[in-house]
């Protein structure tokens, strides 16, 4: 299966990008027929990117883009928003690729990921590995971190976020979660993956493939979590989120 590598960066998040680039490389003398796109909504970083994928000698291409939000908008979810729907543009318009498998810059990944992916992926549309989130290692697993999404599901949906006036906000990964049991996607969720997340430039979590637990397999169930992310945007609230934070202080508290 042919793939395309999405990624967004942006300069105070590219703390580890020459360690990332490097692992870019491993992935590609893996599967030498993917190709890497790296969007950026900083136009005068692309040429400091561009330059170091050349030096790494990755096959890819820099595309950048600009961020759409309304007036009032203050998150940083739509500058992402619009990373994540700029790369999906280019993928349907730009590219032959099969397959879109979004990765987070703040990750290494092992370098057999798309071998590994693309194996999860048969009989389902959309694959999600669960990663630890930065602040709160809880018991989500989905997000946008290591996502790989068949062209015609990416043909069915874009990608969106929501703010809402009180300062809650759905984010792109989670509405994308969203619309893809809306257009009737197979999604599968699981933990399929070994990488490394770092936190700053030194410190990291390691997340190894494991069998899911049954909590964490209802929790993450596609019916539940459109029923409480549809919800959500309607009080303006995201359930998903703050119930994951409170499960997860409620399982640290008794430990």
């Amino acid at each position: 299966m042919r793939i395309l590598i999405g990624v967004l960066i942006y300069r105070n998040g590219a703390y580890i990008l020459d360690k990332f680039l490097s692992n870019q490389a491993k992935i590609q003398q893996q599967s030498p027929s993917s190709e890497l796109v790296i969007a950026t909504a900083e136009h005068d970083f692309a040429g400091e990117i561009e330059s170091m994928m050349n030096r790494w000698q990755l096959k890819g291409r820099i595309l950048t883009y600009e961020i759409v939000k309304p007036e009032k908008a203050k998150n940083i979810i739509w500058n992402i928003a619009s990373g994540r729907e700029a790369v999906r543009q280019y993928f349907l318009h730009h590219s032959e690729a099969e397959g879109l498998l979004f990765l987070d810059a703040d990750m290494i990944y092992d370098p057999k990921v798309l071998e590994i992916m693309s194996r999860e992926l048969h009989g389902y549309d959309v694959v999600f590995s669960g990663a630890p989130h930065k602040r709160n290692f809880g018991i989500g697993l989905a997000g946008a971190g290591c996502l790989l999404l068949k062209r015609e599901s990416l043909e069915k949906i874009r990608v969106r976020c929501f703010e809402f006036e009180n300062g809650e906000i759905i984010p792109e990964d989670t509405a994308l979660e969203m619309d893809l049991f809306r257009c009737g996607c197979n999604i599968k969720k699981g933990i399929f993956v070994s990488l490394d997340h770092y936190i700053d430039l030194t410190e990291s979590r390691h997340i190894s493939p494991t069998k899911v637990s049954l909590f964490r397999t209802v929790f993450n169930n596609a019916f539940v979590r459109y029923c409480l992310i549809r919800i959500s945007i309607m009080i303006h609230y995201n359930i998903p989120t703050h119930l994951r934070v409170l499960l997860h202080n409620i399982v640290k508290k008794t430990n």
